[in-house]
């Protein structure tokens, strides 16, 4: 039986929750990189067979714990991704949600890449820093609807998880990301965020 999203809340993080959630698999293994106070990796052990949830923060792994209580699907782990051991298990879903920001970029990606299982799936909704005009410009065209769907959806903007500005603009996030994972796509989302989607072809 699914699990109830105890204490479930909206912001522009889990707006693309139901994004991830289709990709997904019911038999599949997720990796949850950045998990934060749990509520992501909760909804993904309704959609996947188990969950790895990472969280490099102890004050917000101890509200996950809380949240997901002794679910068996998922292992909650006190860990940076880039002192994640596997222990050669594959993932088919890894999600990053304004985490990858607080990391390498490149490393991560290519760490990633290759955690992936056949026909597994890289989902990154992230944040990118305003460095042209272009960007600038966008971000401001947004803020209407932005407020709009903030105050639609009562937004609850402070979680208590640690918070970073990103580093990179969306134009090197494309480059480094097109270097790592060939054909991968990304595009600009509302609430400030873009979207990755990579899959690792059999």
């Amino acid at each position: 039986m699914p699990m109830a999203a105890a204490d479930d809340y909206w912001n522009h993080n889990t707006a693309y929750h139901p994004w991830l959630l289709t990709l997904a698999r019911p038999g599949g293994h997720a990796l949850d990189m950045g998990c934060g106070d749990g509520l992501l990796t909760q909804r993904l052990a309704a959609a996947s067979q188990a969950v790895t949830a990472l969280e490099p923060d102890p004050a917000a792994l101890m509200r996950a714990r809380g949240r997901v209580g002794t679910e068996p699907r998922i292992s909650l782990q006190f860990s940076t991704f880039e002192e994640f051991d596997s222990c050669d298990t594959r993932f088919d879903l890894i999600t990053f949600v304004a985490s990858l920001h607080h990391m390498d970029l490149r490393a991560s990606l290519q760490k990633a890449r290759d955690l992936l299982a056949p026909g597994g799936t890289i989902a990154v909704v992230g944040l990118s820093a305003n460095r042209s005009v272009g960007d600038w410009l966008i971000s401001a065209l947004s803020l209407p609807a932005v407020r709009l769907g903030s105050r639609r959806h009562r937004e609850r903007p402070d979680i208590g998880v640690v918070v970073a500005d990103p580093r990179e603009s969306l134009s090197e996030i494309r480059r480094v990301a097109g270097d790592v994972l060939p054909n991968v796509t990304i595009r600009r989302a509302l609430y400030y965020r873009y979207l990755l989607h990579w899959t690792l072809r059999d």
